[in-house]
């Protein structure tokens, strides 16, 4: 029964949409109808600036964190724990109280990693990290953290269950991202130094 709360509980979680709350608080357009259109922390960093970014970063990071780390704190099999991951990602995706319309769920994956264990969260942060001061793209630096997280998860967990959560995450992940890597390939990709 606790799983299944747990479950519910974390889509639900998922589907409170931080960069649409932020914006709606701080005075700040839509988010689904300005730069790209996407409720996600880059696109409020487009519109509404450093402060309102982080602070959706924050928000949408938690909607991860807090209901894996809450199943791994009661101790929670790895089934579960994968579950209540992919149900957190997907509220994000498809959020039940924003029509469906959410963002492409990097800040969550990266919660999900953290409320795993820190290291795999760290490490998955740290390629992210490396990549933007490397290529100063926020998608690409994304695409390649994210895809690397599956190994990462299984170094640390040997996990099956988790590893194949997080290979469906990742591909998820890749497909709302399609838009994204077109513009990579034609080279038309906004950079982060241009923000």
């Amino acid at each position: 029964m606790i799983d299944a709360i747990l479950i519910i509980a974390a889509y639900l979680l998922g589907s409170v949409s931080s960069a649409i709350l932020v914006c709606r608080l701080m005075g700040l357009p839509d988010p689904r109808t300005e730069g790209s259109n996407n409720p996600g922390a880059t696109n409020v960093l487009r519109i509404g600036g450093k402060k309102a970014a982080a602070v959706t970063l924050l928000g949408d990071s938690l909607k991860g964190f807090v209901p894996v780390f809450a199943a791994h704190l009661l101790g929670l099999g790895h089934a579960t724990l994968a579950a209540v991951a992919m149900a957190a990602f997907l509220g994000h995706l498809y959020p039940l109280f924003f029509r469906f319309r959410g963002g492409k769920g990097v800040a969550t994956a990266l919660g999900v990693q953290f409320g795993l264990g820190w290291l795999i969260g760290a490490s998955v942060a740290a390629v992210w990290l490396f990549m933007a001061w490397v290529v100063k793209i926020s998608s690409l630096s994304a695409l390649v953290s994210m895809a690397l997280a599956p190994l990462v998860i299984w170094l640390f967990t040997r996990s099956p269950e988790l590893t194949l959560m997080s290979v469906v995450m990742t591909a998820l992940l890749f497909w709302r991202h399609r838009s994204n890597i077109r513009k990579l390939l034609e080279g038309s990709e906004g950079r982060l130094d241009n923000k």
